[in-house]
């Protein structure tokens, strides 16, 4: 049997893919579980320095939970909950990775998959791909943990606009609306999210991991603490930091240790 979670290893860049292509790579329980755990592991390790997430094939990303499952595991509010506990977990994991993720977007990326996908920090997707969270045409809310990032990254007004109206929308209004950072011709998704995760791979990793957390920080309105405003020039203290200048200076490339 296929891993449904799959991790692909190439250097510096680790691969994780929803890997249930006979069924658009809709998640299951088990889905949730693992790519949890694939993310949590892939985020201790300090020898990565950028995670490509994306769906198995080319006609979908994720097209969300898999509706056959609600009978069994989410047929009340108890069974719910305990559900929910699973997948905001995974969506935590997510949140809180040190590296950089990449979404490599082909074909269908809604509901779950949509919620997934707004976790990562860039999001390249084909002109023909489709967004939405049509989940009001299944009687279902979208819970607090779920719905937080997508407010995050597009703003409650058109949060409230996908999820009130349910439409599947196209690319470029998902570019629009600032749910996709790159969209580009189909047959292009593969090699320019490729292109786009060795150019961060080829960055200090500290620096990376840096921006990330002070991203993360800046969305809380409490003000900085000293040590928070001290940290950001730790990075002065680095070797990258004495290798990255350097190698300006000496008109060369740079190649950083991650130190």
């Amino acid at each position: 049997m296929p891993e449904l979670i799959e991790v692909l290893r190439d250097g510096v860049i680790a691969t994780v893919v929803l890997n249930r292509p006979e069924k658009l790579n809709a998640l299951t329980k088990g889905m949730w579980q693992a790519l949890g755990a694939a993310i949590d592991t892939l985020s201790a390790d300090d020898s990565l320095r950028c995670v490509i997430l994306r769906g198995a094939g080319e006609k979908a990303f994720s097209p969300g939970n898999d509706i056959a499952e609600f009978a069994t595991e989410r047929a009340n509010k108890p069974q719910a909950i305990a559900y929910g506990h699973l997948m905001h977990a995974t969506l935590h994991a997510l949140a809180a990775c040190r590296h950089p993720l990449v979404a490599q977007i082909h074909g269908i990326c809604v509901g779950g998959g949509l919620e997934i996908a707004a976790l990562c920090d860039l999001r390249i997707c084909g002109e023909s791909s489709r967004f939405g969270a049509p989940i009001k045409n299944l009687g279902l809310t979208m819970a607090y943990p779920e719905m937080a990032p997508l407010v995050h990254l597009v703003g409650s007004s058109v949060a409230l606009e996908i999820l009130l109206e349910g439409r599947i929308f196209d690319a470029a209004e998902a570019k629009q609306k600032r749910l996709v950072t790159r969209v580009v011709p189909d047959g292009e998704v593969a090699a320019e999210t490729q292109a786009s995760a060795e150019r961060i791979a080829e960055g200090a990793p500290l620096v990376a991991r840096w921006h990330k957390k002070f991203a993360r920080r800046l969305a809380d309105p409490r003000p900085l603490t000293a040590a928070e405003a001290g940290e950001g020039f730790d990075c002065f203290d680095t070797e990258d930091f004495r290798i990255g200048y350097a190698a300006f200076l000496a008109k060369k490339k740079p190649v950083f240790v991650g130190r």
